[in-house]
């Protein structure tokens, strides 16, 4: 066995110590960082040394890096450190490895130079004054060897470690077996997904509903991860039950007979794992923070012994530790085989698992689940909006040295507010005045804080936080984003004119994503609704030789009746006279053949209209609707009126919680009703986006990609819910006069017969 560690890994495993501390302080960037060391290093005398590569060996651990400094006159070795404000602002546990780190250099030069002691320095530097700060000690040889072979005989241990359970691990994965007897279609699936993660690229993948996606793409994933050399398997999903049915599949693979042993980790929102959502994330505000550096290793082991590192056994491990469960998780990332998590962790601007991926030169394979779902939430990720109401709270929170800039911006946002003449209005690009402000308000706080640090709720930090990621989105501005502004009515905030909100909005995520298709081995997205794959490819900015595969039904036209009501127009001019004939057709339908149906309706507002009418004009059909803002009981409760015995219809929007990821099977669902094309609202905003796609992709193209494609997904999605298995048979109504366009019905399943 070899290992290879760099000096700075090996130090931020072995030496963090302390509390977990978040505070926010303004770091250098990038850029500042290089510029800082250079100052320090051009301060030094002729004789002095940069970028001194060393490396050593403690059994079959090769450590190597590069040490920032030494000066051969004073033997004295530097560690140098960016950072601004006030020094104490630079957190314990970071000090801790920073020390390691400038120990470690001490004794690899020692030993490349045969000194017989060295001086050790940590070299503080403040981007903002370029102040220098200089910690320096005196060490024997002797001491600096036995303080880089303690910390190498504890990563040794853990490094051995993680390659036996690496070996083990690949293995078993070459010798698993599917667990089941592959279903119609799920084999063609199963076999694509298994070359594209031998030998790399993107896979489109549409398969229909009921055929086992989410068994059918993990397997063929983990089984080639011994020969594609996979460090890790990113599971990714837009909502929770994608992510539970993962979860599901990986405990089935799990329980074979040769288990792989995979050590499978549930990243959850910091909401839904906090113990103390009312303290702040340092130790002298919550007590699972305080120390949480020194509890790590040992909570780190005792999670990983699960195996299942779900937020169940996260808040068990967590609680028997003392520690953070959503930090624990976040640490634990660097150890586990297979992720489950939402989109936003590898595919979001400042996505964790992307970062780590890059920095520990990961080889990973990544399976977005549900994948149509992907354009609309990574147009979210890369919009950002900044309202003038949250400036306005900001001013008037801010201490006296911010407002000065605070004001200077508001002065240029009024001027520019008061140029528009109407409510909503698109622009060529963010105003260069705005822009500019904007840039001298955030700097004057990035100063400011370094000196006071803002508590987490405090207005002029959130206003900071909105600010930056506007300006990052602002800096990236082009043919693939709109910037528009809206103008609130006098009153808001208090204020005595108009206030607005400027958003740069993504249209197109290609330019964003394209480096995240890059970084991944192997990308397979997968869904019921992958069609056509042109949109896809263009608007999620994937390769040109990515390969689709459209996986036939493996169910017969006789399963399912569907039933076009093209005497209906469900389009919002004509609402008021659609209620009737949707409620007396679901009535209808429910006395044929009673039992549970789903009715999809486009706002909550229409919903409430058909339900009300229902009770009044029906009932003797049960019904029961979704609410705005369910929490997960009351839509666990909304699911449970499904029963196999179960009679009546509940409502719900479609695109929402109940349209897709919802698996009903046999009695417990026997039809829906479609009143809808699931359409997005034609509006100022969304008409922009179309005109937008019309200049990028041709007009044949642009209403297509605003409109058409994005609702007939929403409308598939729905009607998949009534066939789940090849036993399974069902209704389903499509209710509007424009389902009898070919167009339309181009993009309804080709198993179904319409009639």
């Amino acid at each position: 066995m070899s290992c290879v560690a760099a000096v700075r890994t090996l130090c931020e495993f072995t030496a963090r110590a302390g509390d977990l501390d978040l505070r926010f302080t303004p770091a250098p960037t990038g850029q500042e960082g290089v510029a800082g060391h250079g100052v320090v290093t051009g301060r030094r005398g002729p004789g002095y040394e940069t970028e001194v590569a060393l490396s050593g060996e403690y059994g079959e651990l090769l450590v190597r890096g590069r040490a920032d400094g030494y000066d051969p006159v004073a033997k004295r070795l530097e560690e140098i450190k960016t950072y601004r404000g006030r020094l104490d602002s630079v957190r314990e546990n970071h000090r801790a490895a920073h020390w390691a780190q400038a120990k470690v250099y001490g004794h690899l030069l020692c030993q490349a130079r045969g000194l017989a002691s060295l001086t050790v320095a940590l070299v503080y530097f403040n981007v903002a004054t370029e102040e220098e700060t200089v910690l320096a000690e005196t060490h024997p040889a002797a001491e600096l060897e036995a303080f880089f072979n303690a910390h190498c005989e504890r990563y040794l241990a853990w490094a051995r470690q993680e390659q036996a359970h690496r070996r083990a691990r690949d293995e078993a994965l070459a010798a698993l077996r599917f667990p089941h007897a592959f279903r119609s279609g799920q084999r063609e699936l199963a076999v694509a997904a298994y070359r594209k993660a031998r030998d790399g690229g993107c896979l489109l993948a549409q398969a229909p509903t009921g055929i086992g996606k989410t068994l059918g793409t993990l397997f063929p994933l983990l089984k080639a991860a011994p020969e594609a050399g996979l460090d890790k398997l990113f599971f990714l999903a837009a909502k929770g039950p994608g992510r539970a049915l993962a979860l599901q599949a990986l405990d089935t693979l799990n329980a074979q007979p040769a288990a792989p042993g995979l050590r499978v980790l549930e990243l959850q929102a910091r909401d839904k794992l906090c113990e103390h959502p009312d303290k702040a994330c340092h130790g002298e505000s919550c007590p699972l923070a305080r120390g949480f550096y020194d509890r790590l290793p040992p909570a780190r082991a005792g999670a990983l012994a699960h195996g299942r590192m779900d937020a169940a056994a996260l808040r068990q491990v967590a609680a028997a530790h003392g520690v953070c469960p959503y930090y624990l998780a976040q640490e634990l990332t660097r150890w586990s085989d297979v992720v489950v998590g939402d989109y936003n962790y590898y595919y979001d601007a400042t996505a964790m698992l992307h970062a780590l991926t890059q920095a520990g030169q990961w080889k990973v394979a990544v399976l977005a689940d549900e994948a149509h779902n992907l354009v609309d939430r990574a147009r979210r990720m890369y919009t950002a909006e900044l309202s003038q109401a949250t400036l306005a709270g900001a001013r008037q929170a801010a201490p006296k040295p911010l407002k000065k800039a605070l004001d200077g911006l508001h002065r240029s946002w009024q001027a520019f507010n008061r140029k528009q003449a109407e409510p909503y209005q698109a622009y060529d690009a963010p105003p260069a005045g705005v822009l500019a402000a904007l840039q001298k308000a955030t700097a004057a706080i990035t100063e400011a804080l370094a000196e006071m640090p803002l508590g987490q709720d405090d207005p002029v930090l959130a206003f900071h936080f909105e600010a930056l990621h506007f300006q990052r989105l602002a800096e990236l501005y082009g043919p693939h984003a709109l910037f528009d502004a809206t103008l609130a009515q006098p009153g808001a905030a208090g204020a005595k004119t108009p206030l607005s909100t400027l958003c740069v909005r993504n249209v197109i995520p290609a330019p964003h994503l394209a480096g995240r298709f890059a970084t991944a081995h192997a990308t397979v997205l997968f869904s019921g609704t992958l069609s056509p794959p042109r949109f896809f490819q263009d608007t999620l900015g994937l390769p040109a030789a990515t390969d689709w595969i459209d996986v036939a039904a493996p169910f017969r036209a006789e399963q399912l009746d569907v039933r076009v009501a093209g005497h209906v127009s469900t389009r919002y001019r004509d609402r008021e006279r659609s209620l009737e004939p949707i409620a007396d057709l679901i009535a209808s339908q429910y006395a044929s053949r009673p039992g549970n149906y789903l009715g999809f309706l486009s706002s909550f507002d229409y919903l409430a209209r058909v339900a009300e009418l229902m009770r009044a004009r029906h009932p003797q059909v049960p019904v029961w609707q979704q609410t705005p803002g369910m929490d997960e009981a009351s839509r666990a409760a909304f699911l449970a009126r499904f029963t196999e015995e179960g009679r009546g219809v509940g409502f719900a929007v479609l695109g929402g919680a109940f349209a897709e990821g919802v698996d009903l099977p046999g009695k417990r669902l026997i039809g829906a009703f479609i009143a809808t094309l699931g359409l997005p609202q034609v509006n100022p905003v969304n008409e922009n986006m179309r005109r937008l796609l019309d200049a990028r992709y041709g007009q044949e193209h642009g209403y297509d990609y605003a409109y058409l494609y994005p609702g007939m997904q929403k409308v598939v999605q729905a009607a998949g819910r009534v066939i789940r298995t090849e036993h399974d048979s069902g209704t389903v109504h499509l209710i509007d006069d424009r389902y009898r366009r070919a167009k339309v019905r181009a993009l309804l399943p080709a198993w179904w017969t319409l009639r």
